[in-house]
């Protein structure tokens, strides 16, 4: 009988004021690192008690080690430092989610160790980026943003046989240095202009593979002595920090054009300005640098044969929403004990934890 009438007293309150009530049980604690795409957080916001970061610029280190000492689950972005210390102040942390494929902000080791499942948002982005490294190769391979510089400054006067002129795509030889799901998209893209495609990969993909999209493995130094067009869509490590330097702008056309749209530490900046300014490249657009943002006293934004634009290789509507809801389902998951639908480290499941 007593139990009857407690679920009718619950039931009642519920019905009478179902938010307040929902707000008075005990809910999970969420810190989310900026602004998301409206809709994005609906489910976390079923889930638990969501408290945003309103501001454009990244919380500063020193609050977030403040929130997350208080919250179980934390939604982050690559411009978030979540090191060692940050982490294990966390002491009911239950997941961390990333809004991004990348992970390197993240301590992964140290975050796998205490038991916290961490995510990310792959595949979804991937169209999207491989458009926009596409779209940057076609800018400066036909030199638009000079071009419409050119306009603006009202130097245009009469059409001319030998004005901008910049570099035939149809035909070229395209270089992918990273041959994961991006790259692959660049190259199936490739197919379209009849270009040969080559890639560099630390592990060879399956020669069917290959064979349906079209594209060649060849050496670094090949690929780079080869290629028209070379586009970058390897991830951070030790071994990919600064890939790009004084050696390898040698070893490239000097009509080669390079395509950033991976980490901007895969390219020394220092050596991308001697490769342009001294002739050893053509051009170069990236939407990735060493600092982001690059510093507005950098050299390189003092060259013409170069495009910058601001991170924004994955920034169509449709696909931030959905990098914003797999975000906000990874950690959801998290905060119901079940396994993320897509995490980076899965070995905090070992023995069938989260299964």
């Amino acid at each position: 009988m007593k139990n009857a009438i407690s679920i009718s007293i619950w039931y009642n309150n519920f019905l009478a004021s179902p938010k307040v009530f929902l707000k008075s049980m005990s809910q999970p604690k969420v810190f989310v690192t900026r602004r998301l795409p409206d809709g994005g957080l609906d489910r976390l916001r079923f889930l638990a008690e969501v408290e945003v970061w309103p501001e454009r610029l990244p919380p500063p280190y020193e609050l977030l080690l403040e929130k997350v000492k208080h919250i179980d689950g934390l939604l982050c972005l690559l411009t978030d430092r979540i090191d060692r210390q940050l982490i294990e102040a966390g002491a009911s942390l239950k997941a961390i989610s990333q809004m991004a494929v990348g992970y390197d902000n993240i301590d992964i080791p140290v975050a796998t160790a205490r038991g916290i499942p961490v995510g990310n948002t792959p595949d979804v982005l991937t169209d999207a980026t491989a458009d926009f490294a596409w779209a940057l190769l076609m800018a400066a391979a036909r030199r638009v943003v000079e071009a419409d510089r050119f306009t603006r400054a009202g130097s245009w006067q009469t059409w001319e046989p030998d004005l901008l002129l910049g570099s035939s795509i149809a035909g070229a030889t395209l270089g992918i240095v990273g041959f994961g799901r991006i790259g692959q998209a660049v190259a199936r893209r490739g197919a379209g202009f009849n270009m040969r495609v080559l890639y560099f990969s630390r592990h060879r993909r399956d020669p069917a593979l290959e064979q349906s999209i079209g594209a060649e493995p060849a050496e670094f130094d090949v690929l780079l002595g080869e290629s028209d067009f070379v586009t970058i869509h390897t991830s951070l490590s030790e071994d990919t920090y600064h890939l790009f330097s004084d050696r390898q702008f040698e070893l490239m056309k000097p009509e080669a054009i390079l395509i950033n749209t991976a980490r901007g530490a895969v390219v020394d900046p220092d050596a991308l300005y001697r490769a342009l300014s001294g002739g050893k490249i053509a051009g170069a657009a990236l939407d990735v640098t060493e600092p982001e943002p690059i510093p507005l006293n950098s050299p390189l934004l003092t060259l013409k044969n170069l495009i910058v634009s601001p991170h924004i290789g994955s920034a169509s509507r449709q696909t931030r929403l959905q990098m914003a809801m797999i975000a906000a389902s990874n950690l959801a998951a998290g905060l119901k004990g079940d396994r993320l639908p897509y995490c980076v480290n899965p070995e905090v499941y070992a023995g069938g934890k989260g299964e």
